[in-house]
């Protein structure tokens, strides 16, 4: 989404799933929404939630919730200031409930309706909540719960590869803490788009995310190729 772009609204919808059935019963489904509103004046709020469900002979695999949730202030100009706000939970990794809120900056490259690139740089209050209390770090073990202040840098861009054939899109963070050097996680989340009607895209995405932090057995990292269709408002 660009939210300095002159129109009121803008919004985006991405579904795509799997499902196979007989020896190995399969179910894979994952939906993403983007909706940016020029809210009040120079205020632009936009929103991006996502939802995952995967199951592997019955057995439920991931049940993921992500909003996304940011508040900019005349993004127009190359800098400006914004806040923000997350929420999420996370099957497989036993997040009952993670929200996170604060403030920052970004400053815009790059800003053209169809190719722009912002990079922002945010700090955060984080409180998680967690299923079970023994993690890949021992200094950890016995919270159930752990907040902290994080520092966030993000990058993120969509360019227009080739006129009206090939988009390619990206969003990734870094995300230390401010207080517990080993407390950090990034994510890179790549897509391309191939338009095949004025307001449907094939889509092609690779997401990567990585935590530093998890219940104790679990791998820190995820990968995720992911194939479906874009459907959007302008």
């Amino acid at each position: 989404m660009n939210e300095s772009d002159s129109l009121k609204w803008q919004a985006n919808l991405s579904l795509s799933g799997f499902y196979q059935a007989g020896n190995v019963e399969t179910i894979i489904f994952r939906v993403n929404s983007d909706v940016s509103i020029k809210a009040w004046r120079n205020w632009v709020f936009e929103t991006k939630n996502s939802y995952v469900y995967q199951e592997f002979g019955k057995e439920k695999a991931d049940e993921d919730i992500l909003s996304l949730n940011f508040l900019n202030f005349n993004p127009n100009r190359k800098l400006y200031p914004l806040v923000l706000g997350f929420v999420s939970t996370n099957f497989r990794r036993e997040i009952d409930l993670r929200y996170l809120f604060g403030a920052g900056i970004s400053y815009q490259f790059l800003n053209e309706p169809d190719n722009w690139l912002r990079l922002s740089v945010t700090t955060e209050f984080e409180h998680t909540e967690f299923a079970r209390a023994n993690f890949n770090r021992s200094q950890y073990d016995g919270e159930t719960s752990i907040s902290t202040f994080r520092g966030t840098i993000w990058v993120n861009g969509k360019y227009e590869l080739v006129k009206d054939k090939l988009i390619l899109s990206h969003e990734s963070y870094y995300q230390p803490s401010l207080e517990r050097s080993s407390n950090y996680r990034w994510q890179a989340d790549t897509s391309l788009e191939l338009p095949i009607w004025e307001f449907l895209n094939v889509t092609i995405s690779y997401l990567y995310t990585f935590e530093n932090i998890v219940i104790a057995g679990q791998k820190p990292e995820d990968r995720f190729l992911i194939f479906g269709v874009s459907l959007k408002s302008h």
